[in-house]
């Protein structure tokens, strides 16, 4: 899990060694990533990706939701 939130602080880990960076989670917003349909957040230039229940954690901690739905336009989609 890349993502971790203490008393409204976000936790990100930004490299394979687990070092993390840190922010305030009104500093964060959470955004969709169109082609990968998957949430994201970006760090300095670096997009970091999450779950959708990471998401909905930085939002209850405080970060901006800043995803958007996506829709299937493939006729053999499900949605």
């Amino acid at each position: 899990m890349p993502v971790r939130i203490e008393n409204q602080t976000c936790y990100f880990k930004v490299d394979e060694n687990g070092e993390e960076r840190s922010l305030a989670a009104s500093d964060v917003t959470v955004i969709t990533d169109s082609e990968k349909s998957m949430s994201a957040v970006e760090l300095d230039g670096q997009r970091i990706y999450i779950t959708e229940v990471e998401a909905d954690a930085l939002t209850v901690a405080g970060a901006k939701d800043g995803r958007k739905h996506l829709k299937a336009t493939d006729s053999d989609s499900v949605i």
